[in-house]
């Protein structure tokens, strides 16, 4: 079977996109999606997402992990979702599209910026040296006082198979605080298993528990090895967070077709 298929990637973050609007898509198996994403034998990406038609919607977002797997949300692949669904054609002063954790709303600014409104969050688990929040995904956060330094392959992958998140798995971010306003933040990304450059959910968690305000607007700026994203939110409480929009940018890289 051939596909067309698009690239794009936010802050580093890299997606494949195929164009189902029409639902030409009929069907990709676990181990397709796998060799479509392989940096080696495939296009390479981080994720696979198709662009769904969707009645109530201005489209539906499906997304893959690079392992084959149908996954939770991926904020800098609805970012990127979005940019290739202006470019399709499909031009909204505020788009409204459907994902696998409830419905987004989503702009792009004249510069190009891409800002993507994430789901309230109204439960974080704090523990002595870490804590768990649900940001459309679930998130390990650890903050560390040299986030370079830090292994993020072997230790993220310690954490993630760990007994607590062997079953479900948890993707496991080490956060650096740079100033009041800006964090460094490295993820590594289960279904990639891997740090990855870039990871929009991930930046979310750690910009929330980052406010510098202790309740009302705040907005955080956030480096990845990547580029750099920033978070915007209204914080109710330490536990409860709404109005969270992820902004940065959303790029096309290249079209092609692959065989599979």
């Amino acid at each position: 079977m051939k596909i067309n298929f698009f690239k794009y990637h936010g802050t580093g973050n890299d997606f494949v996109i195929l164009d189902n609007y029409h639902n030409e898509v009929t069907s990709l198996t676990t181990k397709q999606i796998k060799l479509i994403c392989d940096r080696h034998f495939g296009v390479g990406a981080d994720g696979l997402m198709l662009l769904g038609k969707k009645e109530g919607y201005d489209f539906e977002m499906v997304y893959y992990n690079a392992d084959g797997n149908q996954s939770t949300m991926c904020g800098n692949g609805g970012r990127c979702l979005v940019k290739f669904a202006h470019n399709q054609g499909i031009h909204k002063s505020l788009y409204r599209f459907i994902a696998i954790d409830g419905t987004h709303e989503a702009e792009i600014d004249s510069d190009g910026t891409v800002s993507l409104k994430m789901q309230n969050v109204n439960e974080v688990d704090y523990h002595t040296h870490h804590a768990i929040i649900n940001t459309g995904s679930p998130h390990f956060v650890k903050f560390t006082d040299a986030v370079e330094d830090i292994d993020v392959a072997a230790t993220g992958a310690d954490i993630r198979y760990s007994k607590a998140f062997a079953d479900e798995g948890i993707n496991v971010n080490f956060v650096e605080t740079i100033n009041e306003d800006t964090i460094y933040v490295r993820t590594y990304e289960r279904g990639v298993e891997n740090e990855t450059l870039s990871c929009g959910t991930g930046v979310t968690a750690a910009a929330l528990l980052s406010a510098h305000n202790q309740s009302g607007f705040n907005t955080v700026d956030v480096k990845t090895p990547g580029g750099r994203l920033s978070v915007e939110f209204d914080k109710i409480d330490d536990n409860h967070f709404e109005n969270i929009w992820l902004c940065g940018p959303a790029e096309f890289v290249f079209k092609g077709e692959m065989n599979i």
